[in-house]
């Protein structure tokens, strides 16, 4: 049956002793917590969360936590599991309206019917020692070193590793397949080397610029990541704030801890902030959501282009495994040999549209008036694509090594991409490029802004400072960045960003991956390598 649901808000007007009421109307189907219960299956999954209930049967395939962590809640309401790292608002926007069953009558949930939080999600418990007479003894937990310690963003890593939950760890560091993307996206700068001028008169750096026309106190940004508060409970607030005090944008995430609204609220009244899309195969959603950041300032509009299918995450699959047991992914396989790969294809098609194409880019642009530019171009035809297509800008960006493996690092497509564009008449006015993946240091900008990066941005860096010290540790990794670049720029006869021309480096080598390299200790003592099943 269905019925009208009144929302009632009281609000005083403290000028005056009149009183104001405001009812809000919405027409949903009321159910009971009985009928919810029905669908206690992963063929047949419910949940309830804040009160409405949603069919995520094939949402849960495709869950960056794994199926389980939904399974295990089909039929109970999960809102308390779900409330420390996902935003109220996030399955209205992502999931299709045929999917909310209706509002669950709030008289009829009993305890019995409220899920409790998985063993993986609980605090974890003090190491134990064992003494030579098998005495257990509790042993100090990791003790973090100061922030002060940090002196590069390889520090703060180490300490997320220790201070974060093994799950959110493993979505985190995680990468696609062999993870050998993931690594090369930062051992790819080490393949340029520098080709400095002396005798330049560098007293005073300036590292300041513009993106898109936004001022920045260097050529920085921090890109969009999923589910901030896996990292620290403020999350994207955090972020958002971070960034005001580093003077960078800040690109909000679609797939974030916060609604908008709770983002957005965050910002400092003069703050400018970028946003990321996942195009839904509702339309209607991504239009509702677009025009919600234009009404609230959002300067340019990043749509993700290389995530039709989320890439196999083994360091988190194998997490998830060992935390959950053998059923994180289901039992297809034992059950009559489905494909699972279509299952995923078909379940991730729920919330972004896996048949999204440069036909739709007319749409795109019609929907705003923002700067619209396609995040994860990864070649200099697609380039070239979106610029005679009208777009503002791409990034050249494999998904922070987490899609496709062995495809090249933005870095080393930025050559061929500025190449192609020259040749089609774009300029850096007219077409903006930015890559991500793998800056962790100072030299990392200077080199991308010399091969004609606008800027680049930061992610992983951002969630592991995060997660190690709040906000006040995002606000120390980009200092020190800052102070890197500035002696890169000094070093290199470069006073400020303009100056920097490739012809301040050498990639010679850049494309060649079969160059000897020096040992990068810093990366290979933080970098956490894939463990077989034998291991575990």
């Amino acid at each position: 049956f269905w019925v009208q649901a009144f929302t009632l808000v009281h609000c005083f007007d403290t000028n005056s002793t009149s009183t104001l009421y405001i009812v809000a109307m919405a027409s949903d189907k009321v159910l009971t917590m009985e009928e919810v219960a029905k669908h206690n299956t992963k063929e047949d999954c419910w949940v309830v969360l804040y009160g409405k209930a949603y069919d995520l049967t094939k949402f849960a395939k495709v869950h960056p936590g794994g199926a389980k962590l939904i399974t295990d809640a089909a039929g109970m309401d999960a809102t308390a599991i779900f409330d420390p790292i996902h935003p109220k608002d996030i399955m209205d926007k992502l999931l299709k309206p045929s999917l909310t069953m209706g509002v669950v009558d709030a008289a009829t949930i009993k305890p019995e019917h409220v899920a409790k939080p998985p063993e993986a999600h609980k605090p974890k418990p003090k190491k134990k020692a064992v003494k030579a007479d098998a005495a257990e003894e509790e042993v100090e937990e990791f003790k973090k070193p100061p922030l002060a310690a940090m002196l590069n963003s390889f520090d703060f890593e180490s300490v997320a590793r220790e201070v974060m939950e093994p799950q959110a760890w493993g979505y985190y560091s995680s990468g696609g397949d062999d993870e050998i993307t993931l690594r090369d996206n930062h051992l790819a700068f080490q393949r340029i080397t520098m080709r400095p001028r002396i005798l330049v008169n560098v007293r005073e750096i300036d590292m300041t610029t513009k993106i898109l026309n936004v001022p920045a106190a260097l050529p920085l940004y921090f890109t969009a990541t999923a589910l901030a508060k896996l990292a620290h409970q403020e999350g994207e607030l955090a972020i958002v704030k971070a960034a005001k005090k580093a003077d960078v944008p800040y690109m909000l995430p679609t797939l974030s801890s916060y609604t908008l609204d709770e983002m957005l609220a965050a910002r400092t009244p003069d703050q400018v902030v970028f946003s990321q899309l996942y195009v839904n195969p509702e339309r209607s959603r991504s239009e509702e959501y677009v025009a919600k950041l234009e009404k609230a300032g959002v300067q340019a509009l990043f749509v993700t282009v290389d995530a039709p299918q989320l890439g196999r995450r083994e360091k988190d699959m194998r997490n998830k495994f060992t935390q959950q047991g053998s059923d994180v992914q289901g039992d297809e396989e034992e059950e009559g040999g489905v494909d699972r790969s279509q299952g995923a294809t078909r379940a991730i098609s729920s919330y972004i549209d896996p048949g999204l194409n440069w036909e739709d880019v007319p749409w795109l642009k019609k929907i705003t008036s923002m700067k619209v530019l396609l995040k994860g171009v990864q070649c200099a035809e697609d380039a070239v694509m979106a610029f005679k297509a009208g777009l503002s800008g791409c990034v050249l960006s494999n998904h922070g090594g987490r899609q496709l493996d062995t495809c090249r690092p933005g870095i080393e497509v930025l050559p061929e991409v500025m190449e192609a564009l020259k040749e089609a008449g774009a300029t850096k006015e007219t077409f903006a490029v930015f890559i991500d993946g793998g800056v962790r240091r100072g030299g990392d900008i200077f080199k991308a802004v010399a091969l004609g990066a606008q800027a680049c941005g930061v992610g992983r860096p951002v969630l592991y400072s995060l997660a190690s010290y709040g906000q006040n540790g995002i606000v120390r990794m980009v200092h020190m960045l800052q102070d890197e670049l500035q002696m890169v720029m000094r070093l290199a006869g470069t006073p400020n960003i303009p100056s920097i021309t490739e012809k301040h480096v050498i990639t010679t080598n850049l494309a060649d991956h079969i160059v000897p390299l020096p040992v990068d200790n810093l990366t290979m003592k933080t970098y956490q390598g894939l463990e077989p099943a034998a291991k575990l």
